[in-house]
């Protein structure tokens, strides 16, 4: 009579977490951007390439302040860069992901939904840092552009970067389902993007200079308050008075740009579509 040996059932590994899927799924997003060279060439020159332009054909110092035009420029395209690798670059990559499937397999796998945001937020955190380091390089070489020395000042500059990549990220997410296709996502995303860098101060300064309407217009979209907070972290505060409330507003700045991020989440919740209309 032989003894049986109990089997003894192997513990079965834990699921990976969100987390450590979510960043996967962010290394994933980065290899497939880096790969598109023309993209890549896109994203980070158009910034600097406007820059370069403003700054030679308005090359001026503000009376009374010795300023020159030029690091204006500079630090409000700061605002520029970081909506062009969030709010432009996720509308476009979502509408993308939507058109080809890509989207609709996903939502067939075991793979948590939040993954793949998580995996975008990860991604336009790493091109958004990469965008300003270039743009404060090119400010600092070619425009002498003033890196403040005091810690107050890089703590200013780092709220406003986390609160307004976040807040023109969800903007991004939720434009993403205007389009009807891939095919017209960057016409759709492009056109109010360039026309709230003429509204915002980034294209157009002084910005009190502007109609009161457009000054409405553009303050109520976090570009304005991005860029009005880099301008508080690279300019003297003799250059308050080209804005529109005569200070920096630093208080009302941390206000719109957090509504924005929580308005922007409920605005993704409430518009986000899975599919396109072509696929039912």
């Amino acid at each position: 009579m032989t003894t049986q040996v109990p089997r003894v059932r192997e513990a079965r590994p834990a699921p990976p977490s969100l987390l450590r899927i979510g960043v996967a799924r962010g290394g994933l997003e980065l290899r497939q951007f880096f790969r598109e060279r023309d993209a890549v060439v896109f994203t980070f020159s158009l910034p600097v390439v406007l820059l370069l332009l403003l700054a030679g054909i308005f090359n001026d110092k503000v009376p009374e302040t010795g300023v020159p035009a030029s690091q204006i420029f500079a630090a409000s395209m700061i605002a520029a860069g970081i909506m062009s690798t969030t709010f432009v670059n996720l509308g476009n990559g979502i509408a993308q992901d939507r058109d080809d499937g890509t989207l609709k397999r996903l939502r067939g796998t075991p793979t948590p939904l939040a993954a793949y945001f998580l995996g975008k937020v990860l991604l336009v955190l790493v091109v958004s840092f990469a965008e300003v380091v270039l743009l404060l390089a090119v400010g600092k070489g070619l425009f002498d552009l003033p890196l403040p020395g005091d810690v107050t000042k890089w703590l200013v500059f780092a709220w406003v970067f986390v609160l307004g990549v976040i807040a023109c990220a969800l903007l991004g997410i939720a434009i993403s389902s205007v389009p009807k296709s891939a095919k017209s996502a960057s016409a759709v995303i492009t056109l109010p993007f360039i026309g709230l860098q003429f509204i915002s101060g980034v294209l157009f300064n002084p910005i009190n200079e502007l109609p009161s309407p457009l000054v409405e217009i553009g303050s109520f979209f976090p570009l304005k308050w991005m860029a009005q907070g880099f301008r508080s972290v690279f300019l003297p505060d003799s250059m308050t008075f080209q804005e529109v409330a005569g200070s920096w507003e630093l208080g009302r700045i941390a206000l719109v740009l957090a509504a924005w991020c929580v308005g922007g989440l409920i605005l993704c919740m409430l518009t986000f579509r899975w599919k396109s209309s072509r696929q039912g």
